[in-house]
């Protein structure tokens, strides 16, 4: 049995923290899930690094249903969030139920979507028929980015109170968590000790409730882009080429594939064939 929403909950409620990671295919997802990630988040990142856009803007909805399908057949023991993707619930809130649940469908646990007190109703409408939200304040690469770009938030007294507000009218719409991004470390302390539900941090400092990396970033496996926030823990874009070099190498030189690498006919067999062969 998978984790819940409830499980989550609790661990705020325990003090102990949420490990979230970022993925997208069944492979890397069965290996998180078998680590014993709290949360596994189908992010629209997925348009970058899967895909090799330039940002998540052009993700759609039927690839977002795709790679939850993916990471829904690889998970276990995971609770299994997905965000919905740019204008598949900004344009009105039946938009916004109607695509929640077809993520449900494509094997989801719950949704997330960015945005403060303007999305209340909308996340209100989801958490109505049933389906749980996850927030997502702070930078909103859907959004912000286009207007503002890369940048901390939170880091005026003015902005700061803004984020604090909409984390609390967040937690009044009926979000399960909140993810800040890019937050500056002590207004997300702030925000993580003024609601009940679980924070997690996205660049956002070691007192939110739980943290959430993107697996490629972990393994340094994605090197177009590296966020600050992002801890490798290991190297491996600089083991898999090397191994693919190898491999050419091999098949150049004819040492692959070996005897181990192929398979047989049995003598009697293949004497038969090259008998009617000569005939």
């Amino acid at each position: 049995m998978h984790k819940s929403v409830q499980d989550i909950l609790k661990k705020k409620k325990e003090k102990k923290k949420i490990s979230v990671i970022t993925s997208y295919d069944y492979t890397l997802a069965s290996l998180c899930d078998k680590a014993g990630i709290d949360v596994l988040l189908v992010g629209d990142s997925a348009g970058m690094v899967m895909l090799g856009y330039e940002n998540t803007i052009p993700v759609t909805m039927e690839q977002m249903c795709m790679f939850t399908e993916a990471v829904s057949n690889a998970r276990n023991n995971a609770l299994l969030v997905s965000d919905l993707p740019f204008m598949s619930y900004q344009v009105s809130v039946e938009d916004a139920v109607k695509n929640s649940g077809r993520l449900i469908k494509a094997g989801a646990d719950a949704v997330k979507l960015e945005g403060g007190s303007i999305m209340v109703e909308t996340i209100s409408a989801i958490v109505d028929v049933g389906i749980p939200v996850m927030g997502h304040i702070g930078l909103q690469p859907q959004t912000t980015m286009l207007s503002q770009g890369y940048k901390v938030q939170g880091k005026t007294k003015d902005s700061a109170m803004k984020l604090i507000q909409d984390a609390k009218e967040l937690e009044e719409a009926g979000v399960f968590s909140i993810a800040l991004e890019m937050v500056s470390h002590q207004v997300a302390k702030i925000i993580s000790e003024s609601v009940n539900v679980p924070t997690i941090g996205i660049g956002s400092g070691v007192n939110c409730d739980g943290q959430v990396l993107v697996v490629q970033d972990l393994l340094g496996m994605y090197d177009k882009i590296k966020p600050k926030f992002a801890k490798r823990y290991m190297n491996l874009s600089e083991d898999i080429v090397n191994s693919l070099g190898n491999y050419k190498k091999d098949v150049e030189s004819g040492t692959f594939p070996a005897e181990e690498n192929w398979f047989s006919m049995d003598e009697d067999e293949l004497k038969k064939l090259r008998e009617h062969i000569d005939k």
